[in-house]
C-alpha cells in the first residue's frame, strides 16, 4: 500500500527531492510555458502550498531543479595535443549543460528577468574577474600548448586568454539560444586562433 495513504508524511530533503524531480519531469514533458505549480504538486503527491513555502513562483522552482539536476561543467582540462582541439573541446563541454536545458526554457526564464538566477543554475557560467574559474582552464590549455611550442603565453594578455569564454557568454546573453558546434568552431577558428597568431607575429 502507498505510504502516503497510510499517513506517512515526507519532509525536508526527501520531500524537496520529490518536488524537484517532478518539476524536471514536467519541464521535459510539457515545457516551461505549460508547467504549473499545481501540476508539479500533483506529480510530487503533495499540495501547491508546500511548493510556495519553498519557492515563490514557478521560475524559482525551475531554477532550483536545474541547479540540482543539470550536469556541472567538468573541471578536467582537455589535452589532446593540439591547441585548436583543446579550446574547441573545452567550449563544447562548457555549453553542454545549456543544451540540456533547451532554448525554450532559456528564453522564458530570460524574459522573466531572471537572468542572474537562471545563469547561476548553470555552474559558474557568468562568474567574471581574476578568479573566474572558466578562464583558469584556458590558461592551463595555453600552458600545455606552450610546452608543445605552439604559443608563448607571456605574449598574451588576460583579455585574449579569456576571449573564447567571454564570447560564449555573449552568445548566450545576446541570442538567448543554444550554442551550436558551428558557432563554437567560428569562435575558435575565425576569432581566437587568428588573434593568438597575430599577437605572436605568426602569419
Amino acid at each position: 500500500m502507498d505510504k502516503q495513504k497510510k499517513g506517512t508524511r515526507r519532509r525536508g530533503a526527501i520531500l524537496e527531492e520529490a518536488i524537484l524531480n517532478a518539476a524536471m519531469d514536467e519541464l521535459s514533458e510539457i515545457g516551461y510555458q505549460n508547467l504549473t505549480m499545481e501540476n508539479v504538486a500533483a506529480r510530487a503527491r503533495t499540495n501547491k502550498a508546500v511548493l510556495y513555502r519553498r519557492w515563490p513562483n514557478k521560475s524559482k522552482l525551475v531554477i532550483a531543479a536545474l541547479h540540482k539536476f543539470i550536469p556541472h561543467i567538468p573541471h578536467e582540462v582537455p589535452n589532446t595535443g593540439d591547441l585548436r582541439n583543446d579550446v574547441y573541446t573545452y567550449l563544447r563541454r562548457l555549453v553542454e549543460p545549456l543544451k540540456k536545458i533547451g532554448t525554450s526554457t532559456i528564453r522564458s526564464l530570460m524574459a522573466e528577468q531572471l537572468t542572474a538566477g537562471f545563469l547561476a543554475s548553470v555552474p559558474q557560467i557568468i562568474r567574471t574577474g581574476p578568479e573566474d574559474i572558466l578562464t583558469a582552464p584556458m590558461v592551463e590549455i595555453l600552458k600545455n600548448a606552450e610546452l608543445r611550442g605552439e604559443v608563448k603565453i607571456e605574449k598574451l594578455n588576460i583579455r585574449v586568454i579569456s576571449l573564447p569564454v567571454d564570447l560564449v557568454r555573449y552568445e548566450l546573453l545576446a541570442r538567448l539560444e543554444a550554442i551550436s558546434d558551428e558557432v563554437i568552431a567560428e569562435i575558435v577558428d575565425d576569432i581566437f586562433l587568428p588573434l593568438i597568431h597575430a599577437q605572436q607575429g605568426i602569419t
